[in-house]
């Protein structure tokens, strides 16, 4: 909540009798104003200075001795850590958490340099991992979500360079991100760090079946299982990120079927399907692991969203127009989900999704035997009407949302 924020809503229920002046004025107290231009002077000046110091010893490097290079490299790393720690323990926490991270990224490029200075042969991603480690050890220490975030990230990389450069998918990294950055969120519980999580491992497990060269659909099943684990706990709000992000994995697979495989599906079972028989028993055991969390909770009614599980690539025949028919009713489904229940991120998301999954079906229908200028103006009317409609309906959802949270329920 912005202090903003409240300065423009709180005059308007000062006028409605909501509440009084003197009521106003110490809730505005509770929330002093923040200088965040002049917060952010500090942080932008840290990273100037410190990428002037990494480019002056860049451009040098090779004319300084070896030892010279290590101290350097050390008196960098440890005066970023401690002179962030002190700023910090002053209370200039965005100045401390700049410097800290500055810390951070000098830890991993001297992994790097001491790697050519010494012409060291790396085998796997280890020091990287190590470099991981190291983050999360400051997000921990600190409390930082900017620390979290870009240590997740430092993660997420390593596995990227460990299946790209040594074909191989580092299973300590997948732990560290579960059990480590998994425990960090768990404290908090932070809605942006959940969604950076679960992007985190849905990507990893991308990766996974790309460095294993398994068949591309067993993706799915730590997606799916990465869904039904959410629906176990009965506080949906904390744990919707990690539904989100898996059915937006969901949806963009099916979509990128529709659009780019078009009728040679034979070839995708050949390919890139796993064999159905466990394929399909695996599903229907997270399918039911699911439904019991939802019965559990009292959220049935989400149900629908499995509609996207569905492995339509094993039918012999219909398969493009099943899959998208799933999209159309998944996108429809979650934007009226929305409405029912005025939920901002479904509205939003579902009219993203219906508009998508409109565009498509344009697409793969007109695109053949219509004239291309006729194709794109009509496909651009069709677009400004869809997106006029949705979003003149979703500001008339939002705006009634905020009436009511102006306004005491009893």
């Amino acid at each position: 909540m912005s202090r903003r924020w409240l300065e423009q809503e709180g005059a308007a229920w000062t006028k409605q009798g909501i509440i009084t002046d003197e009521q106003y004025r110490r809730i505005l107290e509770l929330y002093p104003e923040q200088k965040r231009a002049a917060g952010l002077i500090p942080i932008l000046g840290s990273i100037l200075v410190g990428l002037g110091i990494l480019s002056f010893v860049a451009a040098n490097w090779q004319d300084i001795p070896q030892l010279v290079r290590l101290v350097l490299m050390m008196l960098i790393m440890t005066g970023l850590y401690a002179s962030g720690w002190l700023l910090d323990k002053k209370e200039h926490d965005k100045l401390g958490i700049a410097l800290i991270s500055l810390g951070l990224i000098s830890f991993g490029a001297s992994i790097v340099l001491i790697g050519q200075m010494f012409h060291l042969v790396a085998y796997n991603a280890a020091s990287f991992t190590i470099w991981s480690v190291a983050g999360l050890f400051t997000a921990f220490l600190f409390r930082s979500r900017y620390l979290y975030i870009l240590s997740l990230l430092i993660c997420t990389l390593t596995q990227w360079y460990s299946s790209t450069e040594f074909h191989t998918f580092s299973y300590a990294v997948l732990v560290i991100t579960i059990a480590g950055f998994g425990a960090y969120w768990w404290q908090r519980k932070d809605a942006l760090l959940g969604w950076c999580l679960a992007g985190s491992f849905v990507l990893q497990a991308l990766l996974a079946i790309i460095g294993n060269d398994w068949a591309f659909t067993w993706f799915f099943i730590p997606v799916w299982l990465l869904y039904a684990a959410a629906d176990l706990p009965g506080d949906r709000k904390t744990f919707y990120p990690f539904q989100a992000v898996a059915l937006i994995a969901a949806f963009i697979f099916n979509w990128f079927l529709v659009l780019f495989w078009e009728n040679d599906y034979s070839s995708f079972r050949e390919d890139a399907a796993a064999r159905p028989l466990p394929y399909i028993i695996l599903l229907a055991i997270l399918l039911l692991l699911s439904l019991g969390g939802k019965w559990q909770n009292s959220r049935l009614a989400s149900s629908p969203d499995w509609i996207l599980a569905i492995p339509f690539f094993y039918l012999a025949n219909g398969t493009g127009l099943l899959t998208l028919l799933s999209l159309f009713i998944f996108s429809l489904y979650l934007l009226w989900n929305g409405y029912l229940e005025e939920w901002r991120l479904k509205i939003n998301l579902g009219t993203l999704l219906f508009l998508i999954s409109t565009m498509t079906a344009y697409g793969k229908l007109a695109w053949d035997f219509m004239d291309k200028s006729l194709f794109f103006i009509l496909g651009g009317i069709l677009l400004l009407v869809l997106g006029w409609f949705l979003n003149r309906r979703r500001q008339q959802v939002l705006s009634g949302i905020r009436e009511d949270e102006h306004h005491d329920p009893n």
